[in-house]
């Protein structure tokens, strides 16, 4: 017959005191992950707060084999002053044009249109960003 055993063997999966720096790692393990997600938050909260102008191109068109012709959208603060740069690109994914555009008007809202001059006939228009550059 074979002898039936009570218990793991000694040594061979852990001690009981094992159990209690297991508990301790799994508490230090939670309260780090609280800390990165609340340094996370304040960094995402941090830019969304410091974006004084925010900018999207509502249209496009490829007007020439020289020209784009772009409607630029900005919301900013009334008194905010800022550019906000745009570039095209032709079908092979190469920079064809670059402009930067000035927005200085005293509207929380500005529409624009910019032509921005290409190298080649342009395939598209991005908005790279906008920076504030101060107030009135």
């Amino acid at each position: 017959m074979t002898a039936v055993r009570d218990g793991l063997p000694d040594g061979r999966y852990g001690r009981s005191a094992d159990r209690h720096t297991d508990r301790k790692l799994k508490i230090i393990g939670g309260v780090l992950g609280v800390a990165l997600l609340g340094v996370v938050g304040w960094a995402g909260a941090s830019y969304i707060a410091g974006q004084d102008l925010s900018g999207r191109i509502i249209t496009w068109d490829a007007v020439s084999d020289s020209a784009v012709k772009v409607h630029l959208e900005v919301i900013k603060d009334k008194d905010a002053r800022g550019v906000c740069t745009l570039r095209s690109q032709a079908a092979d994914g190469s920079e064809v044009g670059r402009k930067d555009v000035t927005i200085a008007q005293r509207t929380d809202q500005v529409n624009t249109d910019i032509t921005i001059r290409t190298t080649k006939r342009a395939t598209n228009a991005l908005l790279v960003g906008c920076q504030a550059s101060g107030t009135h």
